[in-house]
Formats: C-alpha cells, structure tokens, sequence
C-alpha cells in the first residue's frame, strides 16, 4: 500500500462496471446474470459496459441481445482489435458512475468478489486491486505475468508487482489525469498513477476460465512489457547509458591491460580471439544503446501520426 486510509468514505451512489470483450461471446451472458445479482446487493445505480475489441466471433451479437434485455447493459464495438488496455480505457471514458470497476470477460474474476473492493475503496483509497488468492494459470504463464508486471512496477514506481491485475476498482475521478491521453500504447495502470498514489489491495478468489485458451499469448506479453517499459518510464534510457558506461570502463581496462603488458613483456598481445570479443563487447552495447534510444524515437514518431488509442464503429446507445 501506498498510502493510509483517511476517513471512511460513503458507499458509491453508482458503480460501472467495464468489461473488455474479445471471443468470448459463451461467457457474456453468464456475467451479466451474476453481475445483476451482485448489482441488487450493492444496490444504488449500476451500469455493465461492454467493449467489444474486434472480436471474430459473435461477441458483438450477443452484446446488442443483453443491451436489449438489460437496461444498464451497455456495448461499444471497435472498428479492430486495439488490446485490452485500449478497450478498457474506451470503457472507463464513457462511465456514467462516480466508480468504475475492471474485470475480464472470461469470469475468471468471481463478479461476487466486487463488493470487497468497493468496501476497500471506502476506506479512503482512490484505487483498490483485487490480488488473487492462487492463480488459475499454468508455472510459465504465470512466470511471464510476473515479469510483465514487475516491468510495470518499474515503470509506475508504486505497487509490488504482484498485486498489479486486471481486476480493479477505482474512483471515476482519476480519469481525468489523463482525458486527453492519446499515445498509441495504453496501460491503465501506468494511467492511473497520473491521478493517484492511494492504492490498495484485497485478496480474492481467482476461478477457472470459461474458456479454455487465453487471450493473451506470450507474444502479447513480451510486447506489452515492452510498450510499458518505454512508453511510461525512462528507465532503458538509463540502462543504455549504463551499458556504454560500462563498455567504456572495460574498453579502459583493456587498454591498460595492454599496454601493461607490453611494458613488461614486450611485443603485441596474441590471439585474434582477444580482439574480436573486444570488438564485439563494444558493438554490442552501442546496438543495445542504439536499440532503446530507437524504441523512444518510435515512440515519439508515432505520437506526431496522431493516431486515435480506440475508435467506436457502432454502440449499443444509439440502438
């Protein structure tokens, strides 16, 4: 934790719940019957908003069917697949309620769970974690979640690693540390420590998936540690300049080594193999230097394009 609870806060007049669809249309409808039961125990005004992230299979359909059944059910379709991340924050902005609460659409995270963090909210936090109990992921899955949010941790300077999820409630208000965000990489969490540092973290039951594959591969992890890591901190800028600083310092050494040498042996060192791996060490650092400062100069490229983080073809709200 962050910071220390202040007085205790009222209960939220209204909650929105948003959730990031992509394949999962066997699910969807399963959550909003549980999340209804949950919503008559809170009580207060709710609302479910539905992304649908360029799904391929017939998500969007049953998203329209549930909006027509359900009043507080709400859907927004994306012309493609942007990531979670995009389609969630798509969800956070359009929030109707003074709280938002994030899950996943595959009922991996128990909507009978929501009430613990909304209590932990209470207590005079501006955003609560909802941190597994055990995780329902094989050892190599959860080993690459693990580094993914240990890069997410360097690069928010805040929370340990291991309590960074996707399952999270937070105050409406925070959105608007970053209402104007456009980067094309997005990762709430990195957002919401723009409007924050008064996080907290409950422990809940983490079910298995309706599904049986998840959507995200280690590819897309691998890639999201690396947008996280460049895209919200400086901190491969600094390992850069370590990595010359480094090199120069065994480029020092080298030299001296030799030129010791030949002032108590004489002659030249032998060997091509001496040399060659002194050339590599130094050609390596100046690619890996190169490399991140590349990744930044991307970064910014892309930032000049202008290029919308989500865009809405149709919703459930013109329906």
């Amino acid at each position: 934790m962050n910071s220390y609870p202040h007085q205790k806060d009222q209960l939220p007049k209204g909650i929105s719940i948003v959730v990031p669809v992509y394949n999962s249309y066997d699910s969807l409808t399963l959550l909003s019957k549980r999340l209804k039961s949950i919503f008559e125990q809170i009580g207060g005004c709710f609302e479910l908003i539905m992304v649908n992230d360029g799904s391929e299979d017939d998500s969007w359909d049953i998203i329209v069917q549930l909006s027509r059944s359900y009043e507080w059910c709400r859907g927004f379709n994306l012309i493609r697949n942007y990531g979670q991340h995009n389609a969630v924050l798509c969800g956070v902005r359009m929030a109707k309620y003074d709280t938002i609460v994030t899950m996943d659409d595959d009922l991996q995270h128990p909507p009978e769970e929501i009430p613990k963090l909304i209590e932990e909210l209470a207590n005079g936090y501006d955003c609560v974690y909802g941190k597994p109990i055990k995780y329902q992921h094989s050892f190599l899955r959860n080993l690459a979640t693990f580094i993914t949010k240990l890069a997410l941790q360097k690069a928010m300077g805040t929370l340990p690693a291991t309590n960074i999820g996707p399952f999270r409630a937070f105050r409406t208000s925070l959105r608007n540390a970053f209402s104007n965000y456009r980067g094309s990489y997005v990762s709430i969490d990195a957002l919401l420590t723009w409007g924050t540092r008064k996080f907290s973290v409950v422990e809940v039951n983490h079910a298995t998936r309706t599904t049986n594959h998840s959507n995200y591969t280690w590819k897309k992890l691998i890639l999201h540690t690396i947008n996280m890591m460049t895209g919200f901190s400086t901190l491969p800028l600094k390992l850069a300049s370590l990595i010359g600083f480094s090199s120069a310092v065994l480029g020092v050494c080298l030299f001296v080594y030799v030129l010791l040498k030949f002032m108590i042996v004489g002659g030249q060192v032998p060997g091509f193999s001496f040399l060659a791996s002194t050339l590599l060490i130094f050609s390596g650092a100046q690619l890996v230097a190169i490399g991140i400062m590349g990744e930044y100069l991307a970064r910014i490229f892309s930032r000049t394009l202008d290029q919308p983080v989500y865009l809405v073809s149709e919703t459930t709200d013109e329906i």
